[in-house]
């Protein structure tokens, strides 16, 4: 295993506020005095406080895709400052090694006579605002001349690494206020959705479960649809495949590569979201006792030995685009239109996926939500 070594960053990230700010304070305000007996306001029905929860947690859905992209940005950022760092250490080190050598050789010019104020420009910061260059080299031996041009090479690369990791901590900065940012806004988002549920009576509150499991069970009727329309789509593939054989001469089955096919690769992944089920969303979790939802479909691909971007909205892009009535399992749906959420197809018009805070990883029909297209990972 590779040794974790302690970042050299001393640029902390600030610490996030707590509770949500005034701004979101207000939000929440309003949407508690709709939900409840507001003034001159009537009373929100159920389903209508349902369409504002969902469309907060839609919200915070893509407020974790936006933190999610950030702390990739700010990891990646530390780990080249550090690198950066690290390079100006060993680059200081080889510097500090010829300067001594050039010191050596100014000693012995002094010893023997030579020109007093080539010690001064041998050890200066800039030598050649003392003496002129060519007259100097000439006062040089070749190993001196080398040794005086390693040291100026040497100066002028740690300038540059130095240079280079100034940037980077700016960039590292503005990328941890980001991720500070993207924090504060899922929280925002979370706490105005318990706020709403908050306010609903216990009679309320059974009505809004009822609402959710007609939902659901909608979802399910298309699901089932889709796995009969891919089943008999399947029988026929076969049949046509059959036929299409009983034409041909038998032929000599080949031996194979050894390399995992697509269809293992998928399996692996499946196996592996299968076991997450009942792990607990949390929002920013890649796992391994708590997931997002993007964070569930990168962890399942790595365990067959496929890498997956951390975003909801990288993800989309790798692979191949399917359509949904040829989804097989281990397919990534992606859903609604800012592509906020994802889940891994298992088949029958299913998927598992990490479904939002307060709920668990668990199977659910894709129909659950609005799609927006699928991808093939391998």
């Amino acid at each position: 295993m590779p040794t974790h070594r302690k970042p050299r960053t001393r640029i902390r990230t600030a610490a996030p506020a707590v509770g949500i700010t005034t701004a979101a304070l207000a939000s929440v305000s309003l949407l508690a005095q709709s939900a409840g007996a507001a003034p001159g306001r009537p009373k929100p029905t159920v389903e209508e406080v349902q369409r504002k929860v969902d469309d907060l947690y839609r919200q915070a859905g893509t407020a974790t895709e936006s933190y999610n992209r950030a702390k990739e940005a700010t990891d990646d950022q530390r780990e080249k400052v550090d690198g950066l760092l690290d390079e100006v250490a060993r680059g200081t080190a080889r510097l500090n090694d010829t300067r001594r050598a050039l010191g050596n050789y100014a000693a012995e010019q002094y010893r023997t006579g030579g020109m007093a104020s080539t010690v001064t420009l041998m050890l200066a910061d800039d030598p050649q605002a003392f003496f002129d260059r060519n007259h100097l080299m000439k006062q040089l031996t070749g190993r001196e001349e080398q040794a005086l041009r390693d040291f100026e090479t040497e100066r002028a690369g740690i300038a540059k690494k130095r240079a280079e990791a100034t940037r980077g901590l700016e960039r590292l900065t503005a990328s941890q206020e980001a991720l500070r940012a993207g924090k504060q806004d899922v929280q925002t988002k979370l706490a105005a959705a318990r706020t709403l549920l908050g306010t609903l009576t216990a009679q309320e509150k059974a009505r809004l479960a009822a609402l959710e499991e007609k939902k659901r069970e909608e979802a399910r009727k298309k699901a089932a649809e889709l796995a009969a329309r891919q089943e008999a789509a399947r029988k026929a593939a076969e049949a046509a495949k059959a036929a299409e054989a009983a034409k041909k001469p038998p032929t000599t089955p080949g031996t194979g590569t050894g390399t995992p096919s697509a269809s293992t690769k998928a399996a692996k992944a499946l196996a592996f979201a299968r076991e997450q089920i009942g792990k607990p969303y949390v929002w920013g979790a890649t796992g391994p006792s708590s997931y997002d939802c993007s964070g569930l479909t990168q962890a399942a691909w790595k365990a067959a030995g496929v890498d997956l971007p951390r975003t909801t909205w990288d993800q989309v892009k790798v692979g191949t685009r399917v359509a949904t009535s040829e989804l097989r399992p281990g397919d990534l749906v992606f859903f609604y239109d800012d592509i906020s959420h994802v889940g891994m197809y298992i088949g029958n018009g299913m998927m598992i996926h990490a479904p939002k805070p307060g709920a668990y990883v668990r199977e659910e029909s894709i129909y659950y939500m609005p799609i927006y297209g699928s991808v093939r990972p391998a």
